[in-house]
């Protein structure tokens, strides 16, 4: 039983970790990074494949923590899809380094690696190793010199950049 617990705990630690070489932002400030956020770009990952029209949104929990409403549609099934989750800071409210859990007990990292600090408009975010990046903007587009700028970022930190599926936010037709 020790064993399994042992077993367990490295693995929730894990997915809570960082990326080597990756510092989440400082001077980071929740107030101004709440509200809506569009998903631009993202690698594949199942619990988004095949989705369009991404967006998150955060807000305030009672306990302190963040809400977090992610929604994404599915052509292929003709429907909506909603996921909602939890988020707290690891080491601060001034470091963009927080733990997301959709499920239960168990917390995923969302590490804001950039930021456009003056203006809030775009994020450059990833999870606990380098298969996990998404550009988050307060629009769903981004300017083509400013997105090219984000991913040349990301491809700096070693992201595989040629594997972004960027996100349609076309309206969905109608049924």
């Amino acid at each position: 039983m020790r064993q399994l617990l042992a077993l367990l705990s490295m693995l929730l630690v894990g997915c809570t970790g960082m990326p080597k070489g990756i510092q989440p932002v400082k001077g980071f400030k929740l107030d101004r990074y709440l509200g809506t956020w569009y998903e631009v770009a993202r690698l594949d990952h199942s619990f988004e494949r095949g989705l369009t029209q991404v967006s998150a949104e955060y807000s305030l929990r009672n306990d302190g923590g963040v809400r977090v409403l992610n929604r994404g549609y599915s052509p292929e099934k003709r429907e909506w899809r909603q996921a909602e989750g939890k988020a707290y800071f690891v080491e601060g409210p001034d470091t963009g380094y927080l733990k997301v859990s959709f499920f239960g007990p168990f917390y995923g990292s969302y590490i804001i690696l950039d930021l456009d600090q003056e203006g809030y408009t775009w994020s450059l975010v990833c999870g606990p190793d380098r298969s996990y990046l998404w550009i988050l903007a307060r629009t769903p587009d981004l300017p083509t010199p400013q997105r090219d700028a984000i991913v040349a970022k990301a491809k700096q930190l070693s992201f595989e950049t040629s594997q972004l599926i960027y996100v349609d936010h076309r309206p969905v037709p109608a049924p």
